[in-house]
C-alpha cells in the first residue's frame, strides 16, 4: 500500500487532537492518510490501553484513513535509539508515504519532543539503501518522504504554515469524541485530568481559531518544519 501521507503520534490520540482537520481535508480530496501510533498509551490515568485500542480504531473508521498501525512502544519510554527507529523505518517503507506528520518538536508531554526527533531520524534513515530493514523475512528497498512536519500540541508554538480546515472542523470534533475515555464526559466516574476538562478542547479549538486569522478563516492548524517550505509562485500563497 501507497500512502500520500502518514501522520505519526506518540499516543493514540495526537494525531486527532493536532492535525486531524488537516487528515480529513486531504481525504476529501483523494489522498491516502495512514495513522501510525507509538504505544498504546497505557499510562493514561484515565481508561486502559484496550479501551483506547478500541477507540482509536472507531476514530479510523470515522476518518476513512487506510490503515492504523499500532508499534506498542512502552509508554513513557521513548527513546531515539536504534531499535525504535528501525520499528519506524519499517512502516515507512512499507508505505512509502511522501509526507510524513509527527509530534511537536516540545511540548508538555515529554514523550511529544522525543518522538518527534525519532520520526524525523526514521525518516533519514528510511533513504540510506545500507540501513538494512525486512519484512516478512524480506529486505525493504530505500524510501525517504519528501518532507516531516511537526504538528502543535499543547505548547502554544509559532507555526511555519497553517492550513485552513474551517470547513472540516466538524469531523475534528468528532474525531476527538471518539476517544471519549480521554477527554470532557460528565458521565464519566474517573479521576479528573488537565484533558478532561471542558476547557482543554476549548484551548484546541482557540488555538486553531487564532491560527486561522492569519488567513483570514476561522479554523487552521499549524506545522513546524525542519526546512522551509517553497511554492511556485506567489499566488501559491494566501
Amino acid at each position: 500500500m501507497k500512502l500520500d501521507i502518514l501522520a505519526v503520534g506518540v499516543h493514540p490520540d495526537d494525531v486527532e487532537l493536532s492535525c486531524s482537520g488537516t487528515l480529513v481535508k486531504h481525504i476529501a480530496m483523494g489522498k491516502s492518510v495512514g495513522l501510525l501510533d507509538l504505544t498504546q498509551g497505557e499510562l493514561g490515568t484515565r481508561g486502559s490501553a484496550d479501551i483506547r485500542m478500541q477507540e482509536a480504531e472507531a476514530a479510523m473508521r470515522y476518518m476513512k484513513a487506510a490503515c492504523r498501525v499500532q508499534l506498542q512502544f512502552k509508554d513513557g519510554a521513548i527513546e531515539n535509539n536504534f531499535q525504535h527507529q528501525q520499528a519506524i523505518i519499517e512502516c515507512i517503507r512499507e508505505y512509502r508515504p511522501d509526507i510524513v506528520l509527527c509530534n511537536a518538536p516540545e511540548d508538555r508531554h515529554p514523550d511529544h519532543g522525543r518522538a518527534a526527533a525519532l520520526v524525523a531520524d526514521a525518516c533519514f534513515y528510511s533513504g540510506l539503501p545500507k540501513r538494512v530493514s525486512h519484512r516478512n523475512g524480506i529486505a525493504q528497498a530505500a524510501w525517504r518522504p519528501k518532507a516531516v512536519y511537526h504538528y502543535i500540541q499543547d505548547v502554544f508554538l509559532k507555526p511555519d504554515f497553517v492550513i485552513d480546515v474551517t470547513a472540516f472542523i466538524e469531523q475534528k470534533r468528532a474525531l476527538i469524541a471518539c476517544f471519549k475515555s480521554q477527554f470532557y464526559n460528565p458521565q464519566s466516574t474517573e479521576p479528573e485530568t488537565p484533558i478532561s476538562s471542558p476547557f482543554f478542547l476549548q484551548s484546541i479549538e482557540s488555538k486553531m481559531a487564532l491560527y486561522g486569522r492569519a488567513l483570514g478563516v476561522a479554523y487552521a492548524e499549524g506545522f513546524i518544519t525542519r526546512r522551509y517550505p517553497g511554492v511556485n509562485t506567489f499566488s501559491d500563497l494566501i
